[in-house]
């Protein structure tokens, strides 16, 4: 049954699939409560059981129940074949129709005299069964994606606008127009895109670019809406609102990406379709050839036929594919995978080229040291303890990450005393009596402090390769104490993550807002295969639109609002869980955990599901091709007849075995 035609009326997408797995539940449960009495009632079963429980009308009653259950539970199935048949394109749901309808309509004949058995039985527990999976399948299928409202989230409710005369006046931020001025206070967001007229911060912008490091931003400088102000307070001018801003222009870029997001043929569809053909063709000619070729009564021929349509039951089919995906869905879930898109998620098998964002997902999105240079007669230990002894009262995130980098060496830095922070150059404090500063290139330089030749000119290697240098200096002079090279912090998991794929014969691609020099350090750590780097969030998803043009079957991995159109412009989008929300809610299938290894395990898994859903198609239809023909009755000359009840009884056994190879599905 294709969901995706039925209409349902309502509002948007995630309503409609709302209300749609609403009805198949409520169905189900409804069905089942009437199914008890129905196989309690039914003639074939009690004589199985060996109990007797008529009463007089008990046949009549048990005709009731399964007719409600056949109209109410059967009734997406029953219009589900009249639009498939409309549309000339018979499937699963007319195959479904079919069995109940015709399993329904021979019960009834035989209650109203006409010699055979009742299968009120078969047309209940189909029903049942078809509804279950139909609900079970619907239930791992992605709902509407909250990605806009997401990103909707960003930006703040109200802004500070600024009068002529400088009065501060807060108002919503749909009211700010271009040309405004508003005031944007230490850690607020920036409600509209505009430029710097006054101040200067820091500005976090890894959301919305994929940078790692804070922006530092002063005037005449172009701000984004959505991102983060840091220490500074800052006047801006408005430039853009509405439609045209930055922001809105990514929400348009996601909303164009989902839709025109392509949909995969269901495996089991096409084999409803050739069992349709196969079980209406062989059916009718069954039933006219004991008929008009034989002596056989009519009730022999009409059984032979029912036979027929009872064996071609797609019990099995019709779980083959839905308990496949809620066994892979739990699987996954252990694995720390949650799959949104089970169509998408399909498609992982085919995978060819894995695109990776930098920042938070290959690294951790925060600084760390990762060289420390040591000048003669300094430890590297000492070194380390005392730069974070100085940066312990500053914010900017290179203090952060030397601290924390301390920390995770366990070191105790000394105690401080008249900490000053001074802008663009670095920061001094007293250490035991004595000045010590921490300062960038350009303030070590103009300071005429003279490192040695070794440590400046490994120093500017390090530089050369985008990580951001800081010397320590102390005391007279002053003296050179050594320096420290920090950078984002690759996670340690994601080597490992790349010569997974790499042994899968997958490549591994780049593509991040950071710089190039950044960029290309990391992927010399890692082993990626192509950087593409410096790319706004309008340019990403252009990009993989590149990589799909060259023919590559691309999966992107992000966690930013950057990432959000090239998450959903790939075949696969995998978010990490630990990101935004609006990544999470774009992407296909969501990484719980911050590792990269586990896109390896998301392309297992889906290979290893797409596996068990050709198998569990072929044990499902597959022993049509040996039971049709003897519930046709051609060794019927030789005295080898199967009565409907036999066939019944084989088209469970095919249910049972495809939710045993269902149960299964292991990944690595």
């Amino acid at each position: 049954m294709d969901h995706s035609q039925m209409d349902h009326g309502g509002g948007g997408h995630h309503d409609h699939h709302a209300i749609m797995v609403e009805d198949f539940r409520r169905r189900f449960w409804v069905s089942l409560a009437l199914t008890v009495p129905v196989l309690a009632l039914s003639p074939m079963l009690q004589g199985r059981a060996g109990v007797e429980w008529a009463f007089p009308g008990s046949v009549w009653v048990l005709a009731v129940l399964a007719g409600v259950v056949y109209v109410y539970g059967g009734e997406p199935f029953l219009t589900g074949a009249r639009d498939e048949l409309a549309e000339r394109r018979p499937g699963m749901t007319t195959l479904v129709a079919l069995a109940i309808t015709v399993a329904f309509v021979y019960s009834v004949a035989v209650v109203l005299g006409l010699e055979g058995n009742l299968f009120f039985w078969e047309t209940a527990t189909l029903v049942d069964l078809m509804l279950v999976g139909h609900w079970v399948e619907m239930r791992s299928v992605m709902g509407a994606s909250r990605a806009l409202e997401e990103l909707a989230r960003l930006m703040p409710d109200e802004a500070h606008r600024l009068s002529a005369s400088g009065d501060v006046e807060d108002v919503p931020t749909d009211q700010l127009r271009p040309g405004d001025r508003i005031l944007v206070r230490a850690s607020e967001k920036v409600p509209a895109d505009g430029t710097v007229l006054d101040g200067r911060s820091a500005v976090n912008q890894a959301a919305l670019t994929g940078e790692s490091v804070p922006v530092e931003k002063g005037e005449g400088e172009e701000l984004i809406a959505g991102s983060v102000n840091g220490s500074g307070s800052l006047t801006v001018e408005v430039t853009k609102t509405g439609a045209d801003a930055y922001l809105n222009q990514v929400v348009t870029l996601v909303r164009e990406a989902q839709a025109s997001k392509s949909k995969t043929q269901d495996l089991a569809n096409r084999a409803a379709f050739y069992l349709t053909v196969t079980a209406i063709s062989v059916g009718v000619i069954t039933f006219l050839a004991w008929w008009l070729a034989t002596a056989e009564p009519l009730a022999f021929a009409i059984e032979r036929a029912v036979t027929v349509m009872v064996i071609a039951c797609p019990h099995a089919l019709g779980l083959a594919i839905p308990l496949v995906v809620a066994v892979s869905t739990s699987t996954s879930a252990r694995h720390g995978l949650l799959i949104r898109d089970r169509a998408a998620f399909e498609r992982a098998r085919d995978l060819d080229t894995l695109v990776f964002d930098k920042t938070g997902t290959l690294t951790e999105g925060r600084f760390g040291v990762t060289e420390v240079l040591p000048a003669e007669g300094v430890s590297a230990d000492d070194l380390l303890a005392l730069a974070a002894a100085v940066e312990g009262g500053s914010e900017h995130p290179i203090a952060a990450g030397v601290v924390r980098s301390a920390q995770d060496r366990g070191l105790a830095p000394p105690a401080v005393a008249d900490f000053e922070a001074v802008t663009g150059k670095g920061v001094r404090a007293t250490v035991d009596g004595r000045t010590v500063q921490v300062l960038s290139p350009g303030a070590a330089e103009a300071a005429a402090v003279r490192f040695p030749d070794t440590l400046r000119q490994r120093a500017d290697v390090l530089g050369r390769e985008g990580q951001t240098v800081v010397y320590v200096v102390g005391g007279e002079g002053p003296r050179p104490l050594g320096a420290l090279a920090l950078a984002d912090v690759v996670r340690p998991e994601s080597r490992e993550a790349i010569d997974r794929l790499h042994e899968l014969g997958l490549a591994a691609v780049m593509l991040t807002g950071d710089k190039r020099e950044v960029a290309d350090h990391v992927a010399r750590q890692l082993g990626i295969d192509r950087v593409i780097a410096e790319v706004l969030p309008d340019q990403k998803s252009a990009e993989i639109q590149r990589l799909q043009a060259e023919g590559h079957v691309v999966a992107m991995t992000g966690d930013g609002v950057n990432d959000a159109p090239a998450l959903a412009t790939a075949d696969v989008g995998l978010a990490v869980g630990a990101g935004t929300d609006v990544a999470v809610e774009t992407a296909d299938v969501v990484l719980v955990e911050s590792d990269p290894r586990a896109v390896v395990r998301v392309i297992a898994l889906a290979r290893a599901t797409y596996r068990k859903m050709v198998q569990n198609l072929w044990w499902a239809a597959g022993y049509n091709v040996v039971a049709i023909p003897l519930a046709a009755g051609v060794l019927a000359p030789w005295g080898v007849v199967l009565s409907p009840a036999v066939g019944a009884v084989l088209m469970s056994l095919s249910t049972v075995v495809v939710a045993v190879n269902a149960r299964r599905l292991t990944v690595e």
